[in-house]
């Protein structure tokens, strides 16, 4: 029974194995800084309840809530230096995540691009598809592992290296808009939009490496308010939602 239960709830999402790239700035919530541990049990409540249904997941988190290297550098940081410190926050916000999930009986792994084995494994590319094929959830902690790279190139590197069919990034808008929505009532939000439009007019979807690594690699990208309850679930359902970023057919 539970087996065609788990074929059944996978004909309803149009994607089996996917990466979810949060920010550091998802989970802070409201507040200033930190991590908002309601906001960070709500996302992790409806990505097990989509991994129970047969849904493969890797997360790229991000450090922007702890410390955010670009910052540290108007303060007079070594740029090195303020890249290692936000890789170390990531494996922080990794941590929430697992002990979120964990407590829904959803069974994870951290791996980290850093060395930190008393706390983390390793990331070590045959291991993590092992572990997505054995069940688990996959939090990717410490970016690429190298400064001067950020979380969103590490999204694409893993979505490749995990054969991901697409990075879905879930931010605090709707989508990708042609101005700033924040500061601009009037901005447009495109419903898809091709990598190349994305380079050329400089949208920060992602970082430029990121996007033009996605490009190289042909993963599309779906950008969406993850901060909207359900909206995660909808994504993975094909319901048209927030923006699709692809290459020209």
């Amino acid at each position: 029974m539970f087996a065609i239960h788990l074929v059944s709830e996978l004909k309803r999402f149009v994607y089996h194995r996917i990466i979810l790239k949060l920010s550091g700035d998802i989970l802070k919530g409201k507040k200033e800084g930190g991590i908002d541990f309601s906001v960070v049990d709500r996302i992790t409540g409806e990505i097990a309840s989509a991994h129970k249904d047969g849904l493969e997941v890797g997360i790229v988190v991000g450090g922007g809530n702890l410390i955010r290297g670009s910052e540290a550098i108007k303060t007079g940081f070594d740029r090195i230096t303020a890249d290692n410190m936000g890789m170390l926050s990531t494996v922080i916000n990794a941590m929430a995540l697992q002990n979120a999930l964990e407590k829904l009986d959803t069974e994870t792994r951290i791996m980290s691009a850093i060395s930190i084995s008393e706390v983390v494994e390793p990331f070590i590319r045959r291991r993590a598809i092992r572990h997505i094929e054995k069940g688990r959830v996959l939090i990717f902690a410490a970016g690429t592992g190298n400064p001067l790279f950020t979380t969103d190139t590490a999204a694409a590197l893993r979505a490749t290296q995990i054969k991901a069919e697409i990075i879905l990034k879930g931010t605090k808008v709707d989508g990708v808009y042609n101005n700033d929505p924040v500061t601009n009532a009037n901005a447009t939000m495109f419903d898809e939009i091709d990598y190349m439009e994305v380079l050329k007019h400089d949208l920060r979807v992602m970082d430029l490496t990121a996007i033009t690594f996605c490009r190289d690699n042909k993963i599309p990208i779906r950008v969406f308010n993850i901060l909207k309850p359900g909206n995660f679930r909808r994504v993975i359902e094909g319901h048209t939602l927030g923006t699709f970023v692809k290459g020209i057919q």
